[in-house]
């Protein structure tokens, strides 16, 4: 495989992007057909692909593929072929509550990113600019909140059906990184009693089985009490909790929103700081641009960058076992 036209210093000088919705894939006993945003830069070749699963919130299009403006324009602009499905529980779509999976759909939100990979062919076909122009030897994942869940899931982490008792593993082996942000923890006492009476599905998460790299974002001030009595430190549970190689950015005064990397000036960012966007762009980009493509510098860098001077944005921390 040849390597890809946009070189780790493509950071400095990001290229124009094409962006096409709806992309629809015919999915077959799903509630509705699949429909993604695709974007990517338009010039290069060989680009890795990163696969964005939106997270919930109480915005009307946040939860969809029209989200995460921040995060899919900035990695598409840098070497990235990026897609973002709408997934069922998406607020988007208003299905009814009685429908099966309602009202998160975490088993098939997580089929929806394996029914991407199926679906690589056809969405080229629906986007010609793209037609030879993808590496499908290096894809990762990456998702916020409840997309961070449906990630972990992808990674290699599983979970016990409430419904059946039995192990669920929806580990897909052509994903070779990860990154989840404000992601979900460990399940049990963790949970508020609210969560563990109507969201079962997070009572009991194995990241033992996570063994794909995967660098986990957490914000310090994160508390969400909504879902955890545990406090900010239950977002780093799936770095503790998982074999290596994994990676922990802790960033410092964040909260749920990270600054802001659902959405432009997004009314329920409690905490934005495009500073902190900024610098979240780059840490995820090095990091799956490093991972992707062993040797190259720009998670180092990148690190080194976030730490350097008397007021740093945040530390990393990386374990190998």
């Amino acid at each position: 495989m040849s390597e890809p036209t946009h070189p780790a210093d493509a950071l400095s000088s990001p290229s124009p992007v094409l962006s096409v919705a709806p992309v629809v894939l015919p999915a077959p006993g799903r509630a509705v057909d699949l429909a993604v945003r695709v974007s990517a830069p338009v010039t290069g070749s060989d680009l890795p692909v990163i696969l964005l699963s939106h997270g919930q919130g109480y915005s009307n299009n946040l939860s969809s593929m029209n989200g995460y403006a921040p995060l899919a324009h900035f990695w598409a602009a840098h070497g990235f072929v990026v897609i973002q499905p709408t997934h069922l529980s998406s607020t988007t779509l208003s299905l009814p509550p009685e429908t099966p999976g309602a009202p998160l759909f975490w088993r098939s939100r997580a089929e929806d990113m394996t029914r991407v990979l199926d679906g690589l062919d056809a969405i080229e076909a629906a986007v010609p600019q793209l037609i030879g122009r993808l590496d499908r030897s290096r894809v990762a994942v990456a998702g916020h909140s409840m997309g961070g869940h449906t990630a972990s899931l992808l990674l290699g982490a599983r979970l016990t059906d409430p419904d059946d008792g039995t192990v669920v593993s929806l580990a897909e082996p052509r994903i070779k990184a990860g990154v989840l942000l404000a992601t979900t923890g460990s399940g049990g006492d963790a949970l508020t009693e609210y969560v563990a009476e109507n969201l079962p599905f997070l009572l009991a998460p194995d990241f033992s089985t996570m063994a794909t790299p995967t660098l986990v974002v957490a914000g310090d001030k994160d508390a969400s009490a909504h879902l955890t009595v545990r406090g900010p430190d239950w977002h780093a549970d799936p770095y503790v909790l998982s074999p290596g190689p994994k990676s922990l950015l802790t960033l410092f005064d964040a909260e749920h929103g990270l600054g802001g990397v659902s959405g432009y000036d997004v009314a329920e960012t409690t905490d934005e700081n495009p500073e902190r966007v900024s610098a979240i762009q780059k840490l995820t980009w090095a990091y799956l641009r490093t991972e992707l493509y062993p040797g190259d510098s720009a998670w180092k860098s990148a690190s080194d960058e976030l730490t350097a001077g008397p007021n740093p944005l945040g530390r990393v921390e990386s374990r190998v076992g």
